[in-house]
Parts: C-alpha cells; sequence; structure tokens
C-alpha cells in the first residue's frame, strides 16, 4: 500500500503564487510516475501535470504551461507543485496520484494511489 499526503493549499489572490506538497510513504519502490490533478466544482477532474519519477520527464497541461512546475525530491519521496501567476479559473481541489506501472502519465486511468486532495482557491 501507498499513503499520499497533501499540503500547501489554501486562499491567495490572483497573481500570486503556492506550492503543494506530496509526500508519499508505503511501498512506494514500485512508482512510476506521480501527478497532479484538480477537479473544480461542478466540473470533471483534470490533468495538471505529471513526472516520470526515474527520467525526470515532466508533463503539463496547456493551461498550466509556463505557470505550474513539478520538481520532486526522491530523498524525501516528495512531489511538489508550484503554481506561479495563479489565475481564479485554477481554483480548485488538487490531488496528487501515484502511478505503480507505465502508461499515459496525463490519464487518471494510470494512476493507483491518490490523496486526500486539498483545496486551492484564487481570488480576483
Amino acid at each position: 500500500q501507498v499513503q499520499l499526503v497533501e499540503s500547501g493549499g489554501g486562499l491567495v489572490q490572483a497573481g500570486a503564487s503556492l506550492t503543494l506538497s506530496c509526500a508519499a510513504s508505503g511501498r512506494t519502490f514500485s512508482r512510476y510516475a506521480m501527478g497532479w490533478f484538480r477537479q473544480a466544482p461542478g466540473k470533471d477532474r483534470e490533468f495538471v501535470a505529471a513526472i516520470i519519477w526515474s527520467t525526470r520527464s515532466t508533463y503539463y497541461a496547456d493551461s498550466v504551461k509556463g505557470r505550474f512546475t513539478i520538481p520532486r525530491d526522491n530523498a524525501k519521496n516528495t512531489v511538489y507543485l508550484q503554481m506561479n501567476r495563479l489565475k481564479p479559473e485554477d481554483t480548485a481541489v488538487y490531488s496528487c496520484a501515484l502511478a505503480q506501472v507505465a502508461g499515459e502519465p496525463r490519464s487518471d486511468r494510470n494512476y493507483d494511489y491518490w490523496g486526500q486532495g486539498t483545496q486551492v482557491t484564487v481570488s480576483s
């Protein structure tokens, strides 16, 4: 089993920055990728960013490209989501996820474990 714990959400104004953290514990030795997804009220969950753990290759949704980055710290078993120039449309519950086997990192169907989510609210 793998446990994922997110932190760092909050209320910020448009244009501000915020960094989310996701700490993984348990059987993390079998890990292909970690990703961030978000879900706004009344909308489907959508892909935000992902990182292939071994190669550090990264993937971003077009809506966040150039504003968000997804670094990881192998020693801390933690992945981050650094969010800059936040917009009101970034408001959502952000969840991190871990995929154990290779697959499409932008698809939530390939992820095996999920965190509980953290709320990010961006005011205009």
